[in-house]
């Protein structure tokens, strides 16, 4: 989570994790290569956006092979739209 994320508090993070959790809104606009890699809603009056990132386990450079666990490590970041 952003600092921006964090700055609204505990139960608002709650809530925006569980819309994280559950989104299901991905469609050939937001998600043109059926990653499920990204995401945007509203919760709590702000625009949210979060999105997962494979990078190698060394989290150098990105992961030869995402969709491998074994050298992929995923990192999700959430922020507010004002982050970006």
């Amino acid at each position: 989570m952003t600092a921006a994320v964090r700055a609204l508090g505990r139960i608002a993070q709650r809530e925006i994790l569980r819309r994280v959790r559950s989104f299901a809104d991905f469609n050939e606009a937001n998600d043109p290569f059926g990653e499920h890699d990204f995401g945007a809603f509203n919760a709590n009056g702000e625009r949210l956006f979060f999105k997962v990132d494979y990078f190698n386990l060394n989290m150098t450079t990105g992961s030869k092979d995402p969709a491998d666990p074994a050298i992929t490590a995923r990192v999700l970041t959430i922020m507010c739209a004002g982050d970006w």
